[in-house]
This record gives C-alpha cells, sequence and structure tokens, in this order.
C-alpha cells in the first residue's frame, strides 16, 4: 500500500525561536517544512512552490505580512494562515481582506494551529466544490438549510449550539481545547465564563447523543471536547 504524500508547509517567521518550534511541530506531524524568516524571501518561496499552505507572520522585516499576503494572493491560491502579535480586531480584518484564509493571534498552542492548518487542508482538497454537509457517523449537519438530523430524525438547535457542533464536526475526530472553542464559536471578544462551554455540551448532548445508544460528544479531562464515533 502506497504511503500518502508529505503536504508542505511553508512557515515565513522572522523570530528564530517560534520559527524553529513551528518546524518541530509540523515536521513531527509529518509536515515537509520550509522557513522564510523576511518579507521578500517568503514572498519569493510562497511563489516559487509547491506548497499546501503558508503560515505567513504580519510583522516581518522588508516587507510586512499584509504585502506579502496581497503578493501571495495575486499570483497563487495557496492556503494562508496570518499570524497576529497583538490579535487586535483590525489586524485580522485586514489579513483576511488582503486573501488570507484564516487568521491566530499570538501566542498560541500548536494545536491549535495544526488544526486550523488542517481546516484549510480540508477546504482546499474540496476545491471549488461547495461543502454542503458534515457527518459524523449518523450524526449530518446541513450547512445550507442549517439542519441537523441524527439516525434521519430532526434535531432543533438554536444558534449557538449548531455553531459549536459544526465546529466540533468540522474538526472530528480531533480534541477541541475550552480556548480553541470560546475564540472559535464565542469569538476574541467573549469576556464570559468558561463554563458556559459545559453548560452548550450539556445541551448538545441532549438531543444529539442522550436520545441514541451510540454516544459522539466526549470529555478529555483537564483539555476539552472531541467529537468522533468510538
Amino acid at each position: 500500500m502506497d504511503m500518502p504524500t508529505p503536504q508542505n508547509v511553508l512557515v515565513v517567521e522572522d523570530e528564530e525561536h517560534l520559527a524553529h518550534m513551528l518546524e518541530l511541530e509540523l515536521t513531527h506531524q509529518g509536515y515537509r517544512v520550509g522557513k522564510a524568516a523576511t518579507g521578500p524571501e517568503g514572498l519569493s518561496m510562497a511563489l516559487a512552490g509547491p506548497w499546501d499552505a503558508v503560515i505567513l507572520d504580519l510583522m516581518l522585516p522588508e516587507m510586512d505580512g499584509l504585502s506579502v499576503c496581497r503578493h501571495i494572493r495575486e499570483r497563487s491560491a495557496v492556503p494562508i494562515i496570518i499570524l497576529t502579535a497583538k490579535g487586535e480586531v483590525e489586524d485580522r480584518v485586514s489579513g483576511l481582506d488582503a486573501g488570507a484564509d484564516d487568521y491566530l493571534p499570538k501566542p498560541f498552542h500548536p494545536e491549535e494551529l495544526l488544526a486550523r492548518i488542517r481546516a484549510v487542508l480540508r477546504r482546499r482538497a474540496r476545491g471549488d466544490r461547495p461543502e454542503e454537509e458534515l457527518q459524523v457517523d449518523d450524526l449530518v449537519l446541513n450547512l445550507n438549510t442549517r439542519e441537523v438530523r441524527r439516525a434521519g430524525q430532526l434535531v432543533h438547535l438554536t444558534r449557538n449550539e449548531f455553531e459549536l457542533l459544526r465546529f466540533l464536526m468540522d474538526n472530528s475526530p480531533w480534541v477541541m481545547t475550552r480556548e480553541m472553542i470560546l475564540e472559535r464559536v464565542w469569538g476574541y471578544d467573549y469576556l464570559g465564563s468558561s463554563n458556559i462551554i459545559d453548560v452548550y455540551i450539556r445541551r448538545l448532548r441532549s438531543r444529539v447523543d442522550d436520545p441514541f445508544p451510540a454516544k459522539l460528544i466526549h470529555s478529555v479531562r483537564g483539555v476539552g471536547y472531541v467529537l468522533k464515533t468510538l
């Protein structure tokens, strides 16, 4: 049986320690990694390719990350994840407007970056075909109609319950930390207690797990939650 071809990730980051950490983490996960420490070098390497994803810091010497992102996007559709030092809303908006596919504020957990990479690679693999459904076992979430069905039965969810379920399904079978869930479902500006996650997980379980023999939503003590079949 043929082994899958490793995917290539370019890291454009001038902080040597962080770039080295990312290289080690990505290599450990089976990616081939290229590194660039300046804007012009990153742009040249990104356009030389082939890359499956680019991790791009916004604060770079000689050419800022936004300019690099715009130049890449003019000639390539490679997925770009930008790293922002401040995590300010305007930085994230500017990066997305420049053509980035996702963003991640520093400091971040390596597992979160890996989850973002997996997500952009999945979207790239789908190409131009619009995604309509997410499915794990007999649980199906339709992104167009926003309907959720388990074993063919319609499940009624609130908006936040739907978004939480969507996030867990989109990242299945990987464990999502509480920080990731708060950030991606409730947003960076959410100032409430993280206990809200437990409340919504209980609600989700009562709707998509409790009425059925096979349980899909699982707690990982001290870490977070995962949606998968066991």
